[in-house]
């Protein structure tokens, strides 16, 4: 296993080594000009971003010096130093993430735990507008045009953005274990009853037959049906693509270019939706 080795001399300070487990261990691929994450936070999107930040820290080993259980040695112990490069290196990492105005209202914080605490305190508390905003994208997110693995990705990615908001809230400590179950299996059910609300009206035999199984499935169950009804949609569709179109061609030949009701035809056998399509029909 890889060290970190600090050796003092001319003072009585003794050798100090770091396994690679210990978090003032630095790996030969740190260093204060690489990136952390992909995206840079400009004031917008913090929670995703932030969510990056503590994963690629957490990686690291170094998220002690951002949520305070790395406080720095004092000054005559042999760690101080080593705390002071890997604070400085945490320092470096997040400063690269952050656009130029934002890191340089930081750029003077003396721990990486201050800076954190900075960014957290302006961008990071919970507010009703941020709130207000996503319960209204939620409430009005429905299927459409898309197919069941875009549509259940764009709730997902609310529902987690609500969670790292923590305005969930959660059982105290003297909550028993059967209540913390029953919570989280109620809120599993919310959102799942949400899926299946905004799902077109195609899935509505393959909704009723989730709706009636008690106790409700978990999403990954209910997803995982509905995705395969929708293969089997998909399987139908072109299946009968070739007899089926000729006919609607035909009606509609003076209307609208083939190519055009041709892929009417695809989106009403998948999901249900094509305008041009239905009004053929009728």
């Amino acid at each position: 296993m890889s060290e970190t080795t600090i050796t003092y001399t001319g003072d009585t300070r003794k050798s100090v080594s770091y396994d690679a487990n210990h978090p003032y261990h630095f790996n030969n691929s740190d260093s204060p000009g690489m990136t952390l994450v992909n995206t840079m936070f400009d004031g917008r999107g913090y929670s995703r971003w932030r969510r990056s930040i503590l994963m690629s820290l957490s990686a690291k080993k170094k998220l002690g010096f951002i949520n305070g259980a790395c406080l720095s040695p004092d000054l005559k112990s042999p760690d101080h130093e080593q705390w002071s490069c890997v604070n400085d290196m945490v320092i470096s990492l997040i400063l690269n993430a952050l656009s130029k105005d934002i890191a340089d209202s930081v750029i003077y914080s003396k721990t990486a735990k201050e800076l954190w605490d900075s960014l957290e305190q302006r961008f990071g508390r919970s507010n009703g507008a941020k709130l207000y905003h996503l319960q209204k994208e939620l409430s009005g997110l429905v299927q459409g045009n898309s197919n069941i693995a875009a549509y259940f990705t764009k709730l997902k990615r609310l529902w987690d953005e609500l969670d790292a908001l923590n305005v969930i809230i959660c059982c105290s400590r003297v909550c028993v274990y059967e209540g913390k179950t029953k919570l989280t299996k109620s809120l599993e059910d919310q959102r799942l009853i949400q899926f299946l609300m905004g799902l077109n009206d195609i899935y509505a035999q393959a909704r009723g037959n989730i709706l009636v199984m008690n106790p409700l499935p978990s999403m990954d169950v209910a997803y995982s049906l509905l995705l395969h009804d929708e293969n089997q949609r998909e399987v139908y569709a072109n299946a009968h693509f070739n007899s089926e179109s000729v006919s609607f061609m035909a009606a509609g030949e003076a209307k609208q270019p083939n190519s055009q009701l041709l892929a009417d035809f695809a989106a009403f056998m998948i999901t249900g939706q094509g305008k041009n399509y239905q009004k053929l029909r009728s």
